[in-house]
């Protein structure tokens, strides 16, 4: 498939407000392997970042960001799910227990981050909501550009090759717009409760640029 050049129409998505386009029709044509290996990929992120809040919602109960974001996520990961059904790929997710990932592709690199990332947040309340921040600045960067993981699996795909700049599918971008509009949400609530413990301006980019982040607080 020869893709149209949105890279140079869209200089910075994590930045910049989503794009907003009408809903469409069904597709007429299906997805290349970028594509396709790219929607596989974030079906299990977003069921990563739902189980880890849900897990670190269970270790601090009185800190009502967690929950609230999960139904959020919730949303997300059934998003992708039926993104996935629309262009009849089966979905890597076979069974929702919190924590079990299955996807023959990627589902022991997400089993490693989640038991790395709920390691991280059980030392304590702020460090569960540094997690909270990565993840959400992790799920940005995945969204946009083709995830490092993905680029170095034996699958023909190369940087570049995947992720909202490389896709022309519209029903996709339209879903990763979403994605990132409700991950920049997020950013924006777990640095609130961060900034509330060690101050107003001090939180440090994780995984994005220090730029870019702040951007995206309005800062």
């Amino acid at each position: 498939m020869i893709k149209k050049s949105i890279i140079s129409l869209v200089v910075s998505l994590l930045i910049l407000p989503a794009v907003y386009i009408p809903a469409l029709a069904a597709p007429s044509s299906q997805l290349d392997g970028g594509e396709t290996s790219h929607l596989i990929f974030m079906r299990e992120e977003e069921k990563l970042a739902r189980d880890v809040y849900i897990t670190l919602g269970a270790l601090y109960p009185d800190v009502a960001t967690f929950s609230n974001i999960v139904s959020s996520e919730e949303n997300h990961t059934a998003s992708m799910r039926d993104k996935l059904a629309q262009y009849n790929i089966p979905d890597p997710s076979t069974d929702d227990t919190v924590g079990v990932f299955t996807g023959a592709e990627y589902g022991w690199y997400f089993l490693e981050k989640f038991t790395e990332l709920v390691d991280w947040g059980k030392t304590n309340l702020l460090e569960a909501l540094y997690v909270g921040a990565f993840i959400e600045e992790l799920d940005l960067n995945d969204i946009v550009n083709c995830p490092d993981v993905i680029v170095d699996t034996d699958n023909g795909i190369d940087l570049g090759e995947c992720g909202l700049l490389y896709t022309d599918n519209k029903s996709l971008i339209r879903s990763y717009n979403n994605l990132l509009d409700g991950s920049k949400s997020h950013l924006r609530a777990y640095v609130r409760n961060i900034e509330s413990i060690i101050g107003a301006g001090n939180y440090e980019a994780q995984y994005l640029t220090q730029e870019e982040v702040d951007e995206i607080l309005g800062r």
